[in-house]
């Protein structure tokens, strides 16, 4: 299948390449740190983009959060309200990306840039959620998040393989490369291929549980995730204990329907099972109504968080506050 597909991933990253290549970016006047991907689907931007506005914030900077707001109606530019904006709004990242700085949704990252810097929020830096291969907006550092447990797949373009452009053109781009695992030893292939294939700083990322675990110990666990690896959250809670009865899978940014809520909330009752969630999936259920407000409220949300390990954080913040200072 991706033998027969690979001319038309040749022309989708021709044109991506050519996309890039002909735009004039908008340079804002505020330093610019982009987080992106090479790759089609969940990686872990969007924890990596919080990590970096709160050890923004804890260093005394100002940083305001942009994205493109994926899977809400919403065009932006708009300022997201964590307390009331929904997910079919604004997106469920930009929800998350809210609890940690300002956000703001506008697909037109040149429009939301010059709305930042209008403001009303004070800042001094734009983290930006995804738009590695965007070229409407000039950016100081670029950060590329790799999964290294699934890797770059068969290195192909989209719709051959999972890369959005060719990856050498979007290495290119690319200031420096966080491989990503749910444990500190994990994903040394990806990162050692990428070593050889890459100039610059091969970092490594860990996702790890945020606060207590405890009550998952021996639980009866039916996991259910829409996320980019979903499988990936499933093995993080057999990891920490838990008896994973059933584990339901949804396409990246799905809400689970009405007739999906009620199976799941029948199974958990069949199984006595207690139900787990991401925080991701629970944040597309609120304001919701009927089964789907029922699964919310019977779910609970083991929260995540995405750091740097060992030496590789002080190498990733130092990165950061240098493109920062430069800037100054």
């Amino acid at each position: 299948m991706a033998a027969a597909l690979e001319p038309l991933g040749a022309l989708y990253g021709w044109a991506a390449k050519a996309r890039y290549l002909r735009a004039s970016p908008y340079r804002s006047r505020l330093p610019v740190v982009c987080i992106g991907n090479f790759t089609a689907g969940g990686t872990g931007k969007t924890p990596l983009a919080i990590h970096l506005a709160r050890h923004l914030k804890a260093i005394g900077h100002e940083p305001v959060a942009l994205t493109r707001g994926y899977g809400g109606r919403l065009a932006g530019p708009y300022w997201v309200d964590a307390g009331t904006d929904r997910a079919s709004d604004v997106g469920d990242e930009a929800l998350l990306l809210a609890r940690a700085a300002p956000t703001l949704v506008a697909r037109d990252r040149r429009a939301g840039a010059r709305a930042i810097e209008t403001g009303p929020h004070p800042v001094t830096a734009v983290v930006m959620d995804d738009g590695l291969q965007n070229p409407t907006l000039a950016k100081d550092l670029t950060l590329a998040v790799v999964d290294g447990g699934r890797g770059l797949g068969n290195r192909c373009v989209m719709p051959a393989g999972p890369l959005r452009a060719p990856l050498g053109f979007q290495l290119e781009l690319t200031d420096a490369i966080v491989v990503v695992t749910p444990a500190a030893d994990g994903g040394s292939e990806t990162a050692e291929w990428l070593r050889h294939r890459f100039a610059g700083p091969v970092l490594r990322g860990r996702v790890t549980p945020a606060g207590e675990t405890g009550w998952l110990e021996r639980a009866r666990v039916l996991a259910w995730a829409g996320i980019g690896a979903p499988e990936r959250f499933f093995a993080l809670l057999a990891a920490l204990g838990a008896e994973v009865v059933e584990r339901a899978a949804f396409r990246d940014h799905q809400r689970p329907g009405e007739a999906e809520a009620r199976r799941l909330l029948a199974a958990a009752r069949d199984k006595a099972a207690m139900l787990v969630t991401t925080e991701k999936d629970m944040a597309r259920l609120r304001g919701e109504s009927g089964a789907a407000a029922e699964l919310a409220a019977a779910s609970r949300v083991l929260p995540i968080e995405l750091a740097p390990v060992g030496a590789d954080a002080e190498r990733l913040h130092a990165l950061v506050e240098g493109a920062l200072a430069a800037r100054r």
